[in-house]
């Protein structure tokens, strides 16, 4: 009853920061007229939430070490909590931006300690099967995040798409009590180390953000950020659990799950960007219609993610990652090549084709990343894959936008979805790196 009841706690907390980015992108322009602010600037409620995710997501991990797996866990989800409702009364732009960033910092302790707590409750044995529930919820929750913020702002204002989640927090929250108590390890916290990781984590972010409109200054502050880097990597060398996880890429398998997680994240998040405005921009096509294909692609990663953990284990992670990278790259050069035509049947098999490679590979990827990992060192895997998810959606997003500025929309768009399946082959042919003969795997497992 304990296992199910802290799988409960853990899904719910990881819903809650699935959703929150899906409601909030949709009701981006009423929340700038409600607040009286231009467009631009209402983005800021959003990059200023995925900034704190990405900072505070490697440092949760350390601070897990030190105070223990389930207090973090439980401060992060009230601290998320809390949040939520301040964003809910926040009577200006900056009072709503200084909520988010609580709100990525709480939901940074969840993403970084929700599996490794599985791992503690459900054993080694059956973290497979809880990493493809995960991925099965983040997909589902990506998927209804948009719907769910159109249909609660067609009933109510703004600042109840950050009220309606107040069940599932009460759920998590009540839930949580079951999950184990993990004893902490006393480890130290280097303070230093997690200021220079912000620092840098900050610069290449503020570097990505103006890219486009002024190359030359995001230069200079993502050299400033590799200084860092290369400053917090030396420091770290001789530090037995170091805040980047230095320690865990030594291992070739966790290293390759890494660099392939990045590639494929990269070529998903070009992907997801570049279709609705193909579909808008290339079509026709309302927001509505384009929805409707955009659909198809979570609910195939959904429906993947259920078989990917059983498959992982007869036919091995590397070959299940590389036919869903492979697969991933055959949807979006689908979606790319096809000539434009009102209609979008065929862009509707290529979403659900990209959707059902990205399924296949994220869970047996998830697999690796977190079974290649001592258990005293989960919580530092599951910073690395969230960051990891991070960087690759940071990269996709970069790629688009740069596009746009060089090209012509419809050329640049098709030529962001070719860039895409590119990159999502190569996280097939990375993956490729770790494949044993099938014969050997079931041999080991005879």
């Amino acid at each position: 009853m304990g296992e199910r009841v802290s799988g409960i706690a853990v899904l719910s907390a990881m819903a809650l920061v699935v959703l929150d980015a899906g409601l909030i992108n949709v009701a981006l322009p009423v929340i700038g007229t409600a607040l009286k602010v231009t467009p631009a600037r209402a983005i800021l409620a959003v990059s200023a939430y995925q900034t704190a995710l990405v900072i505070g997501l490697l440092p949760s991990a350390q601070l897990a070490d030190r105070f223990g797996y389930r207090r973090l866990f439980v401060g992060g989800l009230a601290l998320f909590s809390a949040a939520s409702i301040a964003c809910a009364f926040a009577t200006g732009l900056a009072m709503l931006v200084a909520a988010r960033v609580a709100q990525g910092l709480g939901g940074a302790a969840i993403m970084a300690l929700g599996i490794a707590l599985l791992r503690f409750a459900l054993g080694t044995e059956q973290l497979g099967r809880a990493i493809g529930w995960n991925a099965m919820t983040v997909a589902l929750c990506s998927a209804a995040g948009p719907i769910a913020g159109a249909l609660i702002l067609a009933a109510a204002p703004w600042p109840w798409l950050f009220l309606a989640k107040l069940p599932i927090i009460a759920v998590a929250l009540i839930a949580s009590r079951a999950l184990p108590d993990v004893a902490p390890s006393r480890a130290r916290v280097d303070a230093m180390g997690i200021a220079m990781h912000g620092s840098a984590a900050a610069l290449i972010l503020v570097a990505a953000g103006m890219a486009i409109a002024h190359p030359l200054r995001a230069a200079l502050l993502g050299g400033g950020a590799v200084v860092l880097a290369a400053a917090l990597i030396q420091r770290q060398k001789s530090q037995p659990a170091p805040l980047w996880p230095i320690d865990l890429l030594t291992r070739r398998p966790f290293r390759i799950a890494v660099i392939a997680s990045i590639c494929c994240f990269t070529g998903q998040s070009a992907g997801l960007l570049a279709l609705p405005f193909y579909l808008q921009l290339g079509l026709g096509h309302g927001p509505v219609g384009a929805g409707l294909v955009m659909t198809c692609w979570p609910l195939t990663v959904a429906i993947a993610s259920i078989a990917a953990n059983r498959l992982a284990e007869r036919f091995g992670s590397a070959w299940l990652c590389m036919a869903g990278g492979a697969t991933l790259g055959a949807g979006l050069l689908l979606l790319a090549l096809w000539p434009v035509r009102v209609d979008v049947t065929p862009l509707a098999i290529g979403a659900a084709l990209s959707g059902l490679g990205f399924g296949l590979f994220q869970t047996p990827n998830n697999r690796t990343l977190f079974l290649t990992a001592p258990p005293e060192r989960g919580a530092a895997a599951g910073g690395m894959q969230g960051s990891a998810r991070l960087i690759g959606q940071t990269a996709g997003a970069l790629v688009i936008g740069l596009l746009l500025a060089c090209a012509s929309p419809l050329t640049a768009l098709r030529i962001g979805l070719a860039l895409a399946a590119l990159f999502a082959l190569v996280a097939a042919l990375v993956s490729a790196l770790e494949a044993r003969p099938i014969a050997q795997l079931r041999r080991g497992r005879s």
